[in-house]
This record gives C-alpha cells, structure tokens and sequence, in this order.
C-alpha cells in the first residue's frame, strides 16, 4: 500500500488517448452515453457512469479521491467553499428536532449558519467552551443530540480540542462526530485516526496555499457522504472542474509546503513570545500553549496560524496593520504570501462583543497566516510594525 502523501501525487483520472502526463481538465457541464440503455441505467445508480457536473466530475473526484486518501477516509465528496461543505454535512444530516453540539469557538460564518439559519429548520443547537473538561462536554449532551461538531485548532484562537477524548465520548452516546480540520490540513492531524466520522475543509486555504481558488471537501464513512452526495447533488453546491483541478495538483506539494509553513510560524512564534508590545501569544507547539501537551500528541506538526494580543487594544491593533509593509491585509489564510488579520472586525465581526469575548476574540487580537518567504523577512515586517503600534 502505497503512503498517503505518495497517493496524493499519484492518484490520477484515466489517461485518456492523447498520453498526457498531467490531467487534463474536464471542463464540460454533462457526459454523453453510448446507447439509451446506458443512460438509463446512469440515472438508475446502477452504474458510475458520469452524467452531469453537479452531480461528479473527473476533475472534481481526483481531488476528492486525493482527500480522501490523505484523511484515510473512506469516501468524500467536494464542494464550492468550505462553507457549503459545512452546511452539506448539517443539512445532509440532521433534521427537524435533532440537536447539534457545537464548541463555541468557531469560524464566524459557521456560527452564523449554526446560530441564524439551523433553528429555521427545527434544529437545537448548543455549545460548549473549546476548553471544557471530558465532564462538562458530556454534561451538554442532550437526548436528541445527532452530532458534535468543532474545529481544532480553532479560529482564530488556536484552542486545541482533544479529538480522542470526543471521540470516545461520541462512540460512547452513538452521536455522530464532525471536524473541521482546516487550520491543521490532513498532514497536520487526521481526525478518523481519533473517532470522527466526518471531516471538513475549506480547501480555500492551505489545500490551495496560493489564494486562487474557492473550493470545500466533506470525507468521512461512505453512507454518510452518500447522504451528503444527494443533497447536495439536488441542491446544487458544485466545484468547478477549473478549481478542482488547480487544488488536485496543489495536493502534490501540500507536504513540503506545510512542512516549511510550520517551521516558519514556530521560529517567528519563539521570538515574538515575551515581547513587551504582546500580552500573550499563542501557538500550539509552544510549550507556553494551555493545551500543548494536547497538540503534540495529535498534531504532526503546529501548523501556520499565530495569534496574539497586541498591548493597547483596537487602536494599537489598527496601527500595526496600517504598519505592515510586507504581510499582506486580506480575508484569507494558508497562502505562500503571509497574511494579517484583525478577526474582531472581520471574520467574526457577526459576532455580538459578548459572544467574542466568550471565545476570547479581544480587540487586539491580531491573527497571522504565517507564509513561505524567508522567515527572517516575516519577522523583520511584524518587529517594525510593532514598534509602531
């Protein structure tokens, strides 16, 4: 059997009759049939016979089947964004009268969709603090509750859940778990290894890691993600073939770049802890991290994100953004080029003050999406800037 990261760079569609060494991009919105028969039995799920682009694409399932195999999934299914595969895997699952436990530290437009848009449905939702004990996230299971859903690391606070200990407790009531494993990509952390269910990305960011193209991925056990297939099959989130595309060949170098992406944001992590200008700082293989001991047992590595809180709040947060002069201010992470952030006025500005200062998003807190330039260069903008702030 052949290593993830080996499968990664050699899964490829079919070659077709032209040899071509690099996959071709399928660019076409439906699929021809040799005979009536055919289509027919295309229609009828008797066959795999592609049929229409909403529904599967060349394209769009090597990058699935590259997931797939980086996550030791046994199947999955590509989307749009990274949200569309969130909701997917809501929607796909849970109905009218279930209940959904969340931590409360999340993306901003995930807590939107858990907070707006669920209860329209007749869907229950709670949370539960990232760092609450094994006791007080089993003490928030409910009757009803269907499924557990957090992110580790969490954004943008680099919170780390201990997947075995959810996992256990997730067997333990028969609920399903789901994880979105963006912040740590598959070569970070695999959550299957730990009892999850079901995996989720925006492979927007790292999965691309050069700020091109949207695009979303659910994996997981195969009659879950057949679920997840039909809805969105009939309610129309696709990947487009181009984007599929541009992130399968992007999966070829996901290794060596998250392998530099890592060591770049600890040697910068290191210097910048204990700077007078920063509070506190945070990043997972830190010894300093509150959950360190956590994040080394299930992380391969600590991934691309610091954050800190700047001294002097929202007003010294805004000085050293406008004081930047090679990290770039953007609404993205995982790209080659590093980005800064201000979370409490963007991502998660759809968070009332209270709710941020739950998950502890402070108006100073600066998120760093630490990049592939030379390391000394990130620190040298980041040094400046905070002598300005």
């Amino acid at each position: 059997m052949l290593h993830p990261i080996t499968r990664a760079i050699r899964t490829q569609t079919e070659r077709t009759n032209e040899m071509e060494h690099s996959t071709p991009i399928f660019l076409t919105s439906s699929f021809c049939f040799n005979n009536a028969e055919d289509m027919r039995a295309a229609f009828a799920d008797e066959n795999d016979a592609n049929i229409y682009s909403r529904f599967v694409n060349p394209s769009v399932q090597e990058f699935t089947d590259k997931m797939v195999a980086l996550e030791g999934a046994e199947a999955g299914f590509a989307t749009a964004s990274g949200m569309s595969a969130v909701f997917g895997s809501f929607m796909a699952l849970l109905k009218q009268g279930d209940h959904l436990l969340s931590c409360s530290s999340i993306f901003g437009s995930t807590h939107t969709v858990i907070k707006k848009y669920l209860p329209n449905f007749g869907i229950e939702y709670s949370y539960v603090a990232a760092g609450a004990s094994p006791a007080e996230w089993e003490a928030a299971i409910r009757p009803n509750t269907r499924m557990i859903f957090l992110e580790t690391p969490t954004n943008p606070g680099l919170d780390i859940i201990d997947l075995e200990m959810i996992g256990k407790l997730a067997k333990k009531h028969k609920i399903l778990l789901n994880v979105d494993n963006c912040f740590a990509t598959p070569l970070g952390q695999r959550p299957i290894e730990f009892g999850a269910d079901l995996v989720t990305h925006s492979a927007t960011k790292w999965i691309d890691g050069q700020g091109r193209v949207l695009g979303g991925v659910v994996v997981g056990k195969k009659e879950l993600i057949n679920d997840i297939y039909l809805f969105c099959r009939s309610t129309g989130p696709a990947l487009s073939p181009f984007s599929a595309w541009v992130l399968s060949k992007s999966l070829e170098t996901l290794d060596v770049r998250m392998e530099r992406h890592a060591k770049n944001a600890l040697q910068i992590a290191k210097v910048l802890e204990g700077h007078p200008k920063i509070a506190s700082l945070k990043y997972p293989f830190l010894k300093s991290h509150p959950q360190h001991g956590i994040a080394i047992n299930q992380m391969d590595n600590g991934g691309g994100i610091v954050c800190f809180e700047i001294t002097g709040g929202l007003d010294a947060g805004r000085r050293f953004l406008d004081a930047l002069q090679l990290l770039s201010l953007t609404a993205n992470l995982g790209d080659t080029r590093s980005i800064a952030s201000h979370p409490a006025s963007t991502t998660h500005a759809k968070l009332t003050a209270e709710e941020r200062q739950a998950v502890n998003i402070t108006p100073g807190l600066i998120r760093i999406s630490v990049g592939l330039e030379h390391h000394t260069d990130i620190l040298a903008d980041i040094l400046q800037a905070l002598e300005i702030a």
